[in-house]
């Protein structure tokens, strides 16, 4: 097995443990609202994709609808920010941003898929168009670049403030309700940078 194969199982088996967890949170969890319960099943649909992405049958899935419903699911978070008025519009899309980033994060790499795969099916063009297509790929592939350095920098950002936010709560809580209620937050707090930190890789690894 190639250590390719094995951050490919790694990936799998992240993404489909998130699947499950967010799909119980969305769906058998009867304390959330409807908001909340749209939330989770979106990262459910995500992680589930980011899933099977890793491996060469995951390239079968249509790369235009996944690109739609991903463009879709991340303009949820920020359009869908203010619950109520209970809290200022900024401080709530900057809370869910992060999360609409990583979806948006999958619509770019279903757009890149896509591309490459275009790129592939004109390799054949004429030697006269040779010239100007090439010019014309190298600008889209340096621009591809800053796209995706600017995704993956601050997809790692979130990962690496997430995992370590609650490092101080674990070591201890006196109050039992109160440890209880931390120890909740710290795991969702490694879920979202678990997630995160996954993404970036996948964004990162060559397909």
């Amino acid at each position: 097995m190639s250590a390719g194969e094995v951050v490919h199982y790694m990936l799998t088996a992240l993404f489909a443990t998130a699947a499950v967890r967010a799909l119980w949170q969305g769906v058998l969890a009867r304390t959330r609202g409807c908001r909340s319960r749209i939330d989770h099943l979106l990262h459910s649909a995500m992680a589930l994709a980011m899933a099977v992405m890793p491996w060469s049958w995951g390239s079968a899935l249509p790369q235009l609808p996944q690109s739609v419903f991903f463009v879709g699911a991340a303009l949820w978070f920020p359009l869908t920010a203010v619950k109520s008025g209970q809290e200022r519009q900024l401080s709530a899309i900057v809370r869910r941003l992060p999360y609409s980033v990583g979806i948006a994060t999958m619509a770019w790499m279903s757009y890149r898929a896509a591309g490459h795969s275009h790129q592939t099916m004109a390799e054949g063009v004429p030697t006269a168009q040779q010239a100007t297509h090439l010019g014309h790929s190298m600008g889209e592939s340096k621009a591809d670049s800053v796209v995706t350095g600017v995704l993956a920098l601050y997809l790692l950002t979130c990962s690496v403030r997430s995992l370590t936010r609650d490092m101080p709560i674990l070591r201890g809580a006196a109050d039992t309700t109160n440890n209880s209620t931390s120890l909740k937050g710290a795991c969702n707090s490694f879920w979202d940078g678990a997630m995160a930190l996954g993404t970036v890789v996948m964004l990162l690894m060559p397909h």
